[in-house]
């Protein structure tokens, strides 16, 4: 199903921008100290290029200083307890993704937070779908021919950046979709991965448009097609997979700023509008793009239950692929 997101265009953000800048500021005049945004995941991580995008306009919106911390391990889960267990005072955010407040839940049997009960959500930041890439010199050009590899005895392998990310659950659909024998071999992280693709010791993997779009203008990757419903804007020459025939693929990465949820509603107001308006900034959004990011805006109101209903979608698909992190 078409991720529906309720994007608005930047025409009508941008007329409501002023006002809110300007409720941001007389608010944030009653705060003291710094803002921090906890990122689950490595330095030079997807995750961690938006959420310095993001905190960069949000900590001006505020007039605050936004530190941003990364906390890495266990899937993104380590830096996400984190956050759930800190002070609900609005001074410690983390930039979650569909890893920490979807996927999780279904892949970790003892997970320490709960995605949606610890959580007050803020904003809905964007999304972006992967791109299926092999290495530039293998012999796999078309799904077609990946097909008809999946099809023999021997079958292809497909990297990710461990079980249960993005990109091990998009190679299980696929596998499902197309059938034939298609190994999974997880990494500790995409860069390893990837470098394998590349090296043509896997045939495979699903991975963020900011990564692999680098190595296929140097002629390292080859893109063979795009995970969401929609053409990447980092890629808009790559088709989707819904496009060469593949029914109802449609899985995308995001990002959304929570709080915890005990924030006081005065403080989620102060940041959903400075969220808010950072979102509506050309420059910022712009940023964004250049990672493959599809900036959007949400109603705060419909967080909650887009969150409910990627839950749903992901468990399913960490079930059927047997994913389990204990």
């Amino acid at each position: 199903m078409v991720l529906k997101t309720r994007i608005r265009r930047l025409g009508a953000a941008a007329l409501a921008a002023g006002a809110l800048l300007a409720g941001a500021a007389a608010m944030a005049q009653d705060n003291r100290g710094a803002v921090r945004m906890v990122v689950p995941f490595g330095a030079g991580t997807t995750t961690d290029t938006v959420g310095r995008i993001v905190g960069e306009g949000l900590g001006r919106n505020l007039q605050q200083t936004l530190v941003v911390d990364n906390r890495a391990g266990a899937g993104g889960s380590t830096g996400t307890e984190l956050v759930a267990r800190s002070a609900a005072d609005g001074r410690t955010l983390v930039m979650g993704t569909v890893g920490t407040h979807a996927i999780n839940a279904a892949l970790f049997s003892k997970l320490p937070y709960d995605p949606l009960r610890d959580f007050a959500p803020i904003a809905f930041i964007g999304y972006t779908p992967t791109l299926l890439v092999v290495a530039a010199d293998s012999p796999i050009k078309s799904l077609k021919d990946l097909t008809e590899a999946a099809a023999r005895p021997a079958g292809v392998s497909f990297a990710s950046a461990g079980n249960g990310t993005s990109g091990h659950l998009a190679g299980e659909l696929l596998a499902q979709r197309l059938g034939g024998r298609m190994l999974h071999v997880p990494y500790k992280e995409g860069a390893m991965a990837l470098t394998s693709v590349m090296a043509s010791q896997v045939d495979f993997m699903f991975y963020h448009p900011a990564a692999v779009m680098p190595q296929i203008k140097a002629g390292k990757l080859r893109a063979l097609g795009s995970s969401g419903a929609l053409r990447s804007a980092a890629a808009s020459q790559v088709p989707t997979l819904m496009e060469q025939g593949i029914a109802d693929f449609d899985l995308v990465a995001w990002f959304m700023l929570y709080a915890p949820v005990a924030t006081p509603a005065a403080a989620l107001a102060q940041l959903r509008t400075a969220a808010a308006a950072a979102l509506a900034q050309p420059e910022l959004m712009t940023r964004l793009r250049e990672q493959g990011v599809e900036p959007g805006q949400m109603r705060a109101e419909d967080l909650q239950p887009f969150n409910q209903k990627e839950l749903v979608k992901w468990a399913g698909l960490v079930k059927r692929s047997g994913a389990q992190v204990d």
